[in-house]
């Protein structure tokens, strides 16, 4: 086992030990005298901190943007650190030099985030030219930052004129020696990092993984840290034992299994690299997806985490427990797999083992027309939790209900079927009619929560809505267009 981390602080190669297991990247910095990176709101929301982070990608690196507040100092093993500071070497970077050119700063203290979550928009593969980079693109790269003086249109202009080249900078034109940097650091061994009675560990196996987990069956694991970094910086929770996921390679398989026409989705599977694979198999998971969280908080956090936290108001199992996911679970004793709607017991309670894991989740390929929705409520259309999230899986045989299933997050303590309504449906014409039956059934299948996002009567009201929105899109040649801010 190794007890240090190396990692490269743009082109200079950083070893750390001895340090806590819990402190966060943000934190390194600013005791490091790295100041440009500034801390907001400490929770991955204002995007004052982003950082990016460059990986290995074969003989490429990768950079993607990153919550250096909730992001784990302990992770940046083996991989680049990028922050504001390293941007302007001979002048300014272009991005930066775009930031001054169309005015896009006025107090000043996002600026660093909007510039590094720029940087990593400009590394990204995307045609050339101004036509290139679209409106879209660009808001949903910057949907994690937020700015309280600009109104946001000039940082969009910097946006489109840096954006409008291709990347030609000082990391580009170093890629070689960077690329050979990096694999001179790759671990190679289960990472330990001991620090006053604390431990984290990094496993590069999942048979390593399951031995940590029956050693250390009160671990708490974590891949993203997208939730784990609010209990350190939010709640000052002292955790004794960290196992982190994201280096072990079977979880992060992301492939279809045609024998059981499955996609299979690694437990360790960010929702960026996921994103594809989804949207490929199926098209209307994209909206759903594109809304939850920002871009850095969906390059960290991953599906088996939003899963394995159990929490009734997760984005991604009501679309997976409409579309039948099955869910495979691995302890040293062996693997066991269960419908992903088995899992949630109870608040706060899951079917989850001690010593046990997430390994992957297997979701079903379409099966012939099938038609799959989800939609999400919140009060911000980005950055922000559901209040009621819904997921539809529908297949008629001539205008008849052949099979419905029918999934919420937050109307009930865990993520939940509604099979009042399923049964009303199951077998009936999908008609008006009958959808009203349906609605009507949901009262039986719910009884929600009022609480700070939501009143109970609001979620029974969206929810029955949100079945009525599936209908009209079901039985309309074209799709129905809510104003902004609605269900998405």
């Amino acid at each position: 086992m190794s007890g240090a981390i190396r990692f490269l602080l743009g082109n200079r190669l950083i070893e750390a030990s001895d340090f806590d297991p819990q402190l966060t990247v943000l934190d390194w910095l600013r005791k490091n005298r790295h100041t440009g990176t500034k801390e907001g709101c400490a929770e991955g929301d204002c995007g004052a901190c982003t950082v990016v982070v460059g990986d290995l990608a074969g003989d490429e690196i990768r950079y993607r943007s990153f919550n250096a507040c909730i992001q784990l100092l302990a992770t940046l093993d083996g991989r680049q650190l990028i922050i504001v500071e390293d941007l302007a070497q001979a002048g300014l970077h272009p991005v930066q030099q775009a930031m001054v050119d169309h005015h896009g700063s006025q107090c000043g203290f996002c600026t660093p985030g909007f510039v590094m979550s720029l940087f990593a928009l400009y590394h990204e593969n995307r045609p050339p030219g101004e036509q290139g980079i679209g409106r879209r693109q660009i808001d949903e790269g910057l949907a994690g930052n937020l700015c309280r003086c600009t109104g946001y249109a000039p940082i969009v202009r910097a946006a489109r004129q840096a954006l409008s080249v291709p990347a030609d900078d000082h990391f580009s034109q170093a890629r070689e020696q960077t690329v050979a940097s990096l694999k001179q650091i790759q671990p190679t061994e289960c990472l330990e990092l001991e620090y006053e009675n604390r431990s984290f560990f990094a496993p590069r196996s999942l048979d390593e993984l399951c031995v940590l987990l029956a050693q250390h069956p009160d671990a708490v694991m974590v891949a993203g840290a997208t939730d784990v970094g609010l209990w350190i910086t939010k709640q000052l929770r002292v955790i004794d034992t960290l196992i982190y996921t994201a280096n072990v390679t079977e979880l992060q398989t992301l492939a279809i299994d045609k024998q059981s026409a499955c996609l299979e989705i690694g437990a360790a599977v960010s929702y960026t690299d996921a994103m594809g694979a989804l949207t490929d198999v199926y098209p209307d998971f994209r909206p759903l997806l594109a809304r939850l969280g920002a871009v850095q908080v969906r390059n960290a956090g991953t599906i088996g985490g939003n899963i394995a936290n159990g929490s009734p108001i997760g984005d991604m199992p009501p679309p997976l427990i409409a579309l039948d996911a099955r869910l495979v679970l691995r302890g040293i004793h062996g693997q066991r797999t269960l419908d992903l709607e088995e899992f949630f017991i109870e608040y706060g309670r899951q079917d989850l083992r001690p010593g046990e894991c997430v390994e992957k989740i297997l979701l079903p390929l379409p099966s012939a027309g099938q038609q799959f929705r989800a939609y999400k409520l919140c009060k911000r259309f980005d950055q922000d939790i559901s209040a009621v999230c819904a997921a539809f899986a529908l297949t008629l045989d001539k205008g008849t209900v052949a099979s419905i299933r029918i999934c919420y997050g937050g109307m009930a303590g865990v993520p939940a079927r509604a099979r009042e309504a399923e049964s009303t449906l199951h077998g009936q014409s999908w008609t008006q009619a009958g959808l009203d039956g349906a609605m009507s059934a949901l009262e039986r299948d719910f009884e929600p929560i009022s609480d700070w996002r939501a009143s109970s009567e609001y979620r029974m009201i969206a929810a029955q809505n949100l079945l009525q929105r599936f209908f009209l899109e079901t039985t309309r040649d074209e799709p129905v267009h809510l104003q902004a801010g609605a269900a998405t």
